[in-house]
Parts: structure tokens; sequence; C-alpha cells
């Protein structure tokens, strides 16, 4: 059983950036977590969101959806779907975070932040939807 916490559907623009963050902010005080694990999750959903403004709808506008539950053990399910360009965020390969910065290769570093920061990633393509679902667990929030 999950208790949805809302959702909001905008354009996949700038300008959208700031709601959809304010609106997951929202969401993720409500379930008690500390403030550092909400910019961590900030952090993360700016990424996805800028990389669906940036690259989802080179041909035409769009929309990106979100949505936030929480599950009867606490973890925080934040749901992001768009129905833009296909995109498995993890078939991005990992960068090398050894390379100065002069060697290594331009983008992959936010998706790297995604993988690490949340406590589980998942893809799937569906109804030509990219959905992608993060979930972060309450009893891991290693800052109580």
């Amino acid at each position: 059983m999950m208790k949805n916490l809302g959702s909001i559907t905008l354009p996949a623009r700038m300008a959208s950036l700031m709601p959809s963050l304010s609106f997951v902010k929202t969401c993720t005080e409500s379930t008690g977590f500390h403030a550092k694990r909400i910019g961590e999750i900030e952090l993360c959903l700016e990424e996805i969101l800028v990389n669906i403004i940036n690259y989802a709808y080179p041909e035409r506008p769009g929309e990106m959806d979100i949505s936030c539950g929480l599950k009867e053990d606490g973890t925080l399910i934040i749901n992001v779907a768009d129905q833009g360009v296909p995109f498995d965020i993890l078939s991005v390969e990992r960068p090398d975070i050894t390379a100065s910065v002069d060697e290594r290769h331009i983008g992959g570093l936010g998706i790297f932040f995604v993988k690490q920061l949340m406590d589980d990633v998942n893809y799937r393509r569906e109804n030509d939807k990219n959905i992608l679902t993060l979930a972060i667990n309450k009893t891991m929030d290693s800052n109580s």
C-alpha cells in the first residue's frame, strides 16, 4: 500500500524546473526526511529534469510528469515520466571519476550522482513513456 503525496504535470521547459523542484520539496518535507537528504533528492531531481528539458523533446514541445508516494515502510517513491525520446538512464556508463578534468568525457556525472545518492533507481519504457522511479528509504536516512 502506498500513500499518494501528489503529482504535477508541467511543460518540459526551463521555466518549469523551479516549480517542479518546489513540488518535490513539499513532498519530501511532509515525509520527515532531514534537510541534507532533501537536498540530495533535489540535486538528483534537478539533474533528471534538466536532462528531460534539454534532450527528451528535440523536435516538439512536451511535458514531464512527477508523482510522489510514501510506502508503509517509509520509503519515498518518486516517478518521473515523459513522452520524449527513449532514454534509459541506467544504460549510461559510469564516468571515470579518477581521470583529470581535462581527460574526462563531458556528461554522465549527474547520472552517476543519481545512481549513488538514491537507494534504488529503475527505468522502464511503457505506453511510449520513459518512466524513471526513484526510491529513497526512510530507514536508510543516515542523517537522523
